[in-house]
C-alpha cells in the first residue's frame, strides 16, 4: 500500500489542472475555482452517496436538477459539450448542493481522464487543444518540488504509522485513567449517637479524634470496542480512603471517593454496553454494576465523583444506591437498559443482584439481595429535565448487608429494624427487609454559569422477618430526604466549577419497630430531631488533566438528635486525569 500511495502522486498535477479547467470555463463566475475545490470536501458515507454514476452525458439539459440560473452552469456545460467530462446519478440528478465523497471525485475524475486519452487519441485537436496540454505540464513542472516534499511526509508518516502498530497496545482498546488524592479529615467535639442512645440516657458519644489523614484512590479504565458503537469497559482500581462513619458516629459524614481496598487493585468493573437499534441501549454488569452509572441521575455537574461533590449524599438522590443494595463496595450483576422513547422522554430500567456470582443458599442472582429500578426522563430542551424513579430493593440481612438508604442518612434510616438473629459482633446480621423507593427530581440550567438541581425521595421499608419481642414480619417504616443542588460552571476559569448543596438525610419520620413492647426507654428506632447538611466546593481546573477541589462539608444535627454537636468535614482533593 505505501508503494502504491508514493506512485500515485503524479496524478495530483493532473487532478488540479482538472480544476483548472474548470476554473478556465467558468470565467464568467470568479468564486467558481475556490467553490469547485471546496466541494470535493469529504462527506459522511450515506447510502445515497455510494450510487455508481450513471453513462456520460451527452447535454447538461439531460441533468434535471441543473438549471440556467446555477452559478456553476456554464462551467458544466462546457465539460459536458467540450469535453463529454460530466457524468450524473441513475435518476438523471447531478446533486450539485452537497458534498463530495472521495469515491465520487475518484469516479468522476477517471471518467474525464479517460475522455481526454481518447481525445488524444483520435487526435481531435478542436477539442483538446496545445493551450490545454501545455497548462498540464506546466503544472507539472511547477509543482514538481512540492510533489517531492509530499513523498518525503508521506515516508516519514509510513515510518511512524509503523513504529506506532509495532508498539500499541490495542487496535480496539483505549486507556484512560483518574487519580485521587485527598488531605483532610472529619472535626468537632463528639461522636455522634443516635436518638435511641439518647432516649436510653446516653449523653454523648466518644471524643471524635480530629486527625487529619492523606489518601488516594487509582482507577484504570480499559475501554474496548468492537464495532464503534458498543464497549467493554474493564476497570482496575486502588484505594486507601477510609469510610469515617467510624471515625463521626454517622454515615452523614461519608466522602464520594472512599471504600478502602488498603490499596491493594482490584477488578473494580466490567461491564458491557451495546446498542440495540437506534433507540435502545443495553448494558450487561458483570461487577460492579451501579444504577447511578447506567442512568441519568438529574445532578450532571455535581455527580462525578474525582470533579463534582465532596459527600457521598451531595453526588444523586439516595434510590440510585438504596435499589442497589448499597453496601460500602456497592457492586452488582445485572442488566440495564436506556430506551428513547422520543427526543425528549427516555425510559430507563434495570435489575442488580448483590453477589450475582455466589452459587451458595441465599445468593445468585435470584435468590439474596438485589434492587430493581425503573425510571422515565423528561428533557424538553436542553436547559430543563425532570424525572420519576421507582426502585424496589431486597435485603436478605446476611454479611450486614442491609442499607435501605444506600449509607447516606442516619443508622435508623439503614437499618430501620435493627440487628437480626445470629448477629454478633463478628458476623453481624440485619433484619430481612425490602422496601420500595420513590424519587422526584428535577434540573434546570438557568444560565451557562448557574444549575439548579435537586430531589425528593420517599422509602417504604418492610420487615420481612418476625424477630420478636420488637419486629413483627410487615412492619413498616417510612424514611425521607431531600436535597437542593447549585453548580456554577466556569466559575472564575473556564472548565472550573463552584458547587453549593443543602439538604436533608435519609430521616425515619415513622415505625412500627417495637410497638408491640413499647416501654419509656424502649427503642423504636425513629429519629427524633432533623439532621441538615450543608456542602460547599470549589473545583478549581489548573489544566485539562489537572484539578483542585477544597470543599467543607457541615453537619446539623448528626443522625438526627439536635443532641450532638455540629461535625465538620474539610478536604483538599486533587484530581489528575489522563
Amino acid at each position: 500500500m505505501p508503494d502504491i500511495l508514493r506512485h500515485s502522486l503524479w496524478i495530483v498535477p493532473i487532478a488540479l489542472g482538472w480544476n483548472a479547467i474548470v476554473a478556465t470555463t467558468a470565467s464568467a463566475n470568479p468564486t467558481i475555482q475556490s467553490n469547485v475545490i471546496s466541494e470535493t470536501k469529504v462527506a459522511d458515507s450515506e447510502p445515497e452517496q455510494q450510487n455508481e454514476f450513471q453513462a456520460q452525458v451527452t447535454s447538461v439539459s439531460q441533468l434535471s436538477d441543473v438549471q440556467p440560473t446555477d452559478w456553476a452552469f456554464q462551467a458544466l456545460q462546457s465539460l459536458v459539450e467540450r469535453y463529454g467530462c460530466i457524468a450524473g446519478y441513475p435518476n438523471s440528478t447531478y446533486r450539485g448542493n452537497r458534498a463530495l465523497t472521495r469515491y465520487e471525485f475518484a469516479a468522476g475524475l477517471n471518467a474525464c481522464l479517460n475522455r481526454v486519452n481518447e481525445l488524444i487519441a483520435s487526435s481531435t485537436a478542436d477539442l483538446v487543444t496545445k493551450e490545454d496540454l501545455a497548462t498540464l505540464q506546466k503544472l507539472q513542472t511547477d509543482f514538481a518540488d512540492t510533489l517531492a516534499a509530499i513523498r518525503g511526509r508521506v515516508d516519514s508518516v509510513e515510518n511512524r504509522t509503523a513504529i506506532l502498530e509495532s508498539q500499541q497496545f490495542s487496535t480496539t482498546t483505549k486507556f484512560n485513567a483518574e487519580a485521587i488524592f485527598s488531605v483532610g479529615g472529619v472535626y468537632g467535639e463528639d461522636r455522634a449517637i443516635n436518638s435511641d442512645q439518647f432516649r436510653a440516657g446516653a449523653t454523648g458519644g466518644a471524643p471524635l479524634t480530629n486527625n487529619t489523614i492523606f489518601s488516594d484512590r487509582i482507577r484504570l479504565n480499559f475501554v474496548t470496542s468492537f464495532t464503534g458503537k458498543d464497549q467493554l469497559l474493564t476497570r482496575l482500581e486502588a484505594n486507601n480512603t477510609a469510610v469515617n462513619n467510624a471515625a463521626s458516629g454517622t454515615s452523614m459524614t461519608r466522602l464520594s471517593w472512599d471504600g478502602s481496598t488498603n490499596n491493594e487493585v482490584i477488578l473494580g468493573k466490567l461491564l458491557y454496553r451495546f446498542p440495540v437499534g437506534d433507540k435502545l441501549n443495553v448494558i450487561v454488569d458483570a461487577i460492579g454494576g451501579e444504577f447511578y452509572d447506567n442512568f441519568y441521575n438529574f445532578n450532571p455537574l455535581l455527580a462525578s465523583i474525582p470533579l463534582g461533590s465532596i459527600s457521598r449524599a451531595g453526588r444523586f438522590s439516595p434510590i440510585y444506591r438504596a435499589s442497589n443494595t448499597g453496601s460500602g463496595a456497592g457492586f452488582g450483576s445485572g442488566v440495564s437498559a436506556n430506551f428513547k422513547l422520543s427526543d425528549t422522554i427516555t425510559l430507563s430500567g434495570g435489575y442488580l443482584a448483590r453477589r450475582g456470582e455466589d452459587p451458595t443458599a441465599g445468593r445468585g442472582l435470584f435468590d439474596g439481595s438485589y434492587g430493581a429500578l425503573a425510571q422515565i426522563a423528561f428533557q424538553p430542551n436542553k436547559q430543563l429535565s425532570l424525572g420519576f424513579t421507582y426502585a424496589h430493593s431486597y435485603f436478605s440481612g446476611a454479611n450486614n448487608d442491609v442499607a435501605v438508604s444506600g449509607l447516606y442518612g442516619g443508622i435508623f434510616a439503614d437499618q430501620p429494624f435493627g440487628a437480626g438473629p445470629g448477629s454478633t459482633a463478628t458476623s453481624p446480621r440485619g433484619i430481612a427487609t425490602s422496601a420500595n423507593h420513590y424519587s422526584f427530581q428535577a434540573s434546570y440550567r438557568v444560565n451557562p454559569k448557574f444549575v439548579l438541581s435537586g430531589w425528593l425521595g420517599y422509602t417504604s421499608a418492610i420487615a420481612e422477618t418476625t424477630f420478636l419481642p420488637n419486629v413483627n414480619r410487615g412492619d413498616q417504616a417510612d424514611i425521607w430526604n431531600w436535597a437542593v443542588t447549585l453548580a456554577f460552571p466556569d466559575l472564575g476559569k473556564k472548565g472550573s466549577l463552584g458547587g453549593i448543596i443543602f439538604g436533608q438525610p435519609p430521616k425515619v419520620t415513622d415505625n412500627d419497630f417495637g410497638a408491640d413492647v413499647l416501654t419509656a426507654t424502649s427503642p423504636r428506632r425513629e429519629d427524633s430531631d432533623t439532621s441538615y447538611r450543608v456542602e460547599a466546593l470549589y473545583r478549581y481546573q489548573l489544566n485539562s488533566n489537572i484539578s483542585i477541589t477544597p470543599g467543607l462539608l457541615v453537619i446539623f444535627n448528626p443522625e438526627h438528635n439536635s443532641n450532638n454537636d455540629t461535625i465538620y468535614t474539610g478536604i483538599v482533593r486533587t484530581t489528575f486525569q489522563f
